[in-house]
C-alpha cells in the first residue's frame, strides 16, 4: 500500500465514484434543481439592468414608478427563492455529502476485514486511518459541491456566451481568445496540485502512524528516557508536512496569480474594444448594450473564476478519492470458494500433505513438502530455532495464510473448501501477545462467543483461573480494562485471553507461546489454565519453555530442512538429538 504505485485518470475516478450518487439520486437532482434556481436568480440581475438602461436610453419616461417597482418586487420574490434554495444546499447538500462518506467509509472498513495478514504486515494503520478519516472528509466536500458548481458555472457560462454573441458577436470572440491560455495553465497546475496533495495526504498519514507508533509505544520510550528522540522524530516528520503545504500554497499561489492576470486581461480587453466600438457610434454598440455587456460579461468570467478556484476543492477531493481506492483495489489474498461448505461436527483431525509455503514475493520457502498427521484430540508440540515455521505453520491451519503448495485437512477435508468464518470458529488461538479491546472485561470475554449469556462467560472465566482476580477488580466484570488492556497484569491479561477461548470452546486449539513473557507465578497459574482447556481437543502448542511440553502426546522438532525429529519427550530425549541437545540447553540455562 506504501508504494503508492499508481494515480488513476481524473475520469476513471469520476466513473467509480458515481455509484455512490445512486443512493441519493433525489437528493441530488433536487439540489441540482436548487442550483438552477439560484443561477437563474443572478443571471436575471443583468436582464433587469438591460431593460432599464434601453428604455432610458430609448425614452426615459418610459421607466414609470409602476414599472420600476414590479421589476424590484420580481427581482426580490427571486431572491427570496434564491434564499430558500441555498439553504437547501448548504443543509441538506451537505448532510448527502456526509451520507456519501459514511457510506465510503463502511465500504472501505469491509474491505479492510477481508484483507489478509499480509497486507497489514506491509500496511501502516497510521496510513490506513489517514485514509479513512481526514481523506474522506475531503470527498465529502467534493461530492457535495463538485456536481453544484460545475451545473451553475456550466448554465451561466452557456447563457452569457449566448447572450454575449448576440449583443456583439466580435468583441465576444476577441474576449475568449484567451481563454485557451487560461485553459492550458490550469491543465498544468492542476497536475502539480494533484501530485503535490497526494504526498500532503501521504505524510498526514506518516504523522499519524509516527503518533500511533510512540504513544503505544509509551512505556518503552519512558523506561530508555528516549522522550527527545520521540519529538525529534515527530519535528522531522511534522516539518516535512509543514514543507508539503507551504509547497502546495505556492503551487495555489501560482495558479491564481496566473489566473488574475488572465481575468484581467480579458478585462481590459474587453473595455477597450468596447470602447473603440462605441466610438463608431449607436449602431455599432450603443452605451446601453455596452452596460448590459459588461454585466453579463462579469457574470461569465465571475463563472470561470469560480470554476479555477475550485480546482482546489476538486483536486483534494479527487486526491482523497484516488487514495480511497488504492486501498479498495488491495487484492483479497483469502477467498472463499465458490462452493465453500460449512465445517460442522468437528473430530479435530489434521493432516498436512506435502505443505509448502513462502511469503509474498520472497521465493525462499519458509515450509517445504511436510507431511503430518494429528489424530483428534493429540496434542502436538512444536520446537526449534526462530525462522524455522512454527508460527508459519499454525497460521496456515486457519488460512491466516493460504499455502503456496499442497494442502491441509481437517476431517479429510481440504480447508481451502471451507468456509473461513466455520473454519476459523473451530479453531482457538492463545498468543504470546495478548490483544484486549477497550472495553470491559465482560466485553473482552465475551469476543469469544458474542451473545453468550453472564452466567456463561462467569464459568469461563472460572475455568481459566481469572474469576477470583476479576471479582477483586473496582467494578468486577465490568471493570473497564483500558486500551489494549494497559490496566491490567501480563497474566490477568493471559487469562482473560483464555476465558475468552474457553467460552468459544473450539475443538483445536492453537497455543503460541502462551506462557513465554510471564513470571514464574502467572506462568504457573497460566499453564494449570492452558492444561483444562486442552483436555478433549487437538492441539498445537509452540512452546519456547520446553519444559512445559513434557506431557505432550507428539513433539515436533523444526528446522530450516522441515520436521526434522518427532516423538514424545522420553523417546526424544532417548534418542540424544537436536531436541535433547535444546532441552539440556535450556535445563542448563535455569
Amino acid at each position: 500500500m506504501e508504494k503508492e504505485a499508481r494515480t488513476l485518470s481524473t475520469g476513471t475516478l469520476i466513473r467509480r465514484f458515481m455509484p455512490y450518487f445512486s443512493k441519493h439520486k433525489k437528493t441530488l437532482v433536487f439540489d441540482l434543481l436548487c442550483a438552477l434556481l439560484t443561477t437563474v436568480c443572478e443571471l436575471v440581475l443583468p436582464m433587469i439592468v438591460s431593460e432599464i438602461t434601453g428604455r432610458a436610453d430609448a425614452d426615459y419616461t418610459s421607466l414609470t414608478v409602476p414599472f420600476v417597482l414590479t421589476l424590484g418586487g420580481v427581482y426580490i420574490l427571486l431572491r427570496v427563492i434564491d434564499a430558500a434554495a441555498n439553504y437547501f444546499m448548504q443543509s441538506v447538500g451537505h448532510i448527502m455529502g456526509s451520507k456519501m462518506e459514511t457510506d465510503m467509509r463502511g465500504d472501505l472498513f469491509h474491505h479492510l476485514q477481508k484483507l489478509s495478514f499480509g497486507y497489514y504486515s506491509e500496511a501502516k494503520v497510521g496510513q490506513i486511518m489517514a485514509r479513512i478519516t481526514s481523506d474522506l472528509f475531503q470527498v465529502t466536500e467534493f461530492a457535495h459541491h463538485c456536481p453544484e458548481e460545475f451545473l451553475i458555472a456550466g448554465v451561466k457560462i452557456i447563457v452569457s456566451f449566448t447572450v454575449l454573441c448576440t449583443k456583439n458577436l466580435p468583441l465576444t470572440l476577441l474576449m475568449f481568445a484567451v481563454l485557451p491560455f487560461m485553459l492550458v495553465f490550469a491543465k498544468h497546475f492542476n497536475s502539480k496540485m494533484r501530485t503535490i496533495f497526494k504526498e500532503r495526504n501521504k505524510q498526514v498519514g506518516e504523522i499519524n502512524a509516527q503518533v500511533e507508533d510512540s504513544l503505544l509505544g509509551v512505556r518503552v520510550v519512558k523506561s530508555f528516557a528516549n522522550e527527545d528522540i520521540e519529538e525529534e522524530k515527530f519535528r522531522k516528520g511534522n516539518l516535512r508536512f509543514l514543507d508539503l503545504k507551504a509547497e502546495s500554497y505556492k503551487v495555489m499561489a501560482q495558479f491564481g496569480t496566473s489566473n488574475r492576470i488572465f481575468d484581467g486581461l480579458m478585462y481590459i480587453v474587453l473595455v477597450c474594444a468596447g470602447a473603440l466600438l462605441m466610438a463608431q457610434g449607436p449602431e455599432v454598440l450603443s452605451i446601453a448594450d455596452f452596460t448590459a455587456y459588461l454585466l453579463y460579461a462579469t457574470v461569465l468570467l465571475n463563472s470561470i473564476r469560480r470554476i479555477v478556484e475550485f480546482t482546489e476543492q476538486f483536486q483534494q477531493g479527487m486526491t482523497g478519492i484516488d487514495r480511497f481506492f488504492e486501498v479498495l483495489d488491495a487484492p483479497i489474498d483469502i477467498l472463499d470458494a465458490p462452493d465453500a461448505k460449512t465445517l460442522t461436527g468437528v473430530k479435530g483431525e489434521v493432516t498436512f500433505e506435502d505443505v509448502s509455503f513462502h511469503y509474498g514475493d520472497d521465493e525462499t520457502e519458509v515450509l517445504h513438502g511436510l507431511n503430518l498427521h494429528v489424530t483428534p484430540g493429540q496434542s502436538i508440540a512444536l520446537v526449534g530455532p526462530s525462522g524455522a515455521g512454527k508460527t508459519t505453520l499454525c497460521n496456515l491451519l486457519p488460512r491466516f495464510y493460504d499455502v503456496t503448495g499442497g494442502r491441509i485437512l481437517i476431517d479429510g477435508q481440504d480447508i481451502r473448501t471451507l468456509t473461513q468464518k466455520s473454519l476459523r470458529e473451530a479453531i482457538g488461538v492463545v498468543q504470546q501477545d495478548v490483544y484486549l479491546f477497550a472495553g470491559t472485561v465482560m466485553e473482552n470475554i465475551l469476543y469469544g462467543k458474542p451473545g453468550a449469556s453472564p452466567e456463561d462467560v462467569i464459568e469461563a472465566a472460572k475455568l481459566a483461573g481469572a474469576h477470583e482476580f476479576i471479582s477483586a477488580l473496582p467494578d468486577g466484570y465490568d471493570t473497564y480494562v483500558g486500551e489494549r488492556g494497559v490496566r491490567l497484569s501480563g497474566g490477568q491479561k493471559q487469562r482473560i485471553s483464555i476465558a475468552r477461548v474457553f467460552l468459544k470452546n473450539p475443538p483445536i486449539l492453537v497455543l503460541d507461546e502462551a506462557t513465554s513473557a510471564l513470571d514464574n507465578e502467572s506462568e504457573h497459574i497460566v499453564q494449570q489454565s492452558l492444561e483444562k482447556l486442552a483436555k478433549g481437543r487437538t492441539v498445537f502448542t509452540i512452546a519456547h519453555r520446553l519444559t512445559t511440553i513434557k506431557g505432550a502426546d507428539v513433539i515436533w522438532v523444526l528446522t530450516e530442512n522441515g520436521v526434522e525429529e518427532m516423538g514424545d519427550h522420553e523417546t526424544l530425549i532417548k534418542k540424544g538429538g537436536i531436541y535433547a541437545g535444546l532441552y539440556a540447553m535450556y535445563t542448563t540455562d535455569r
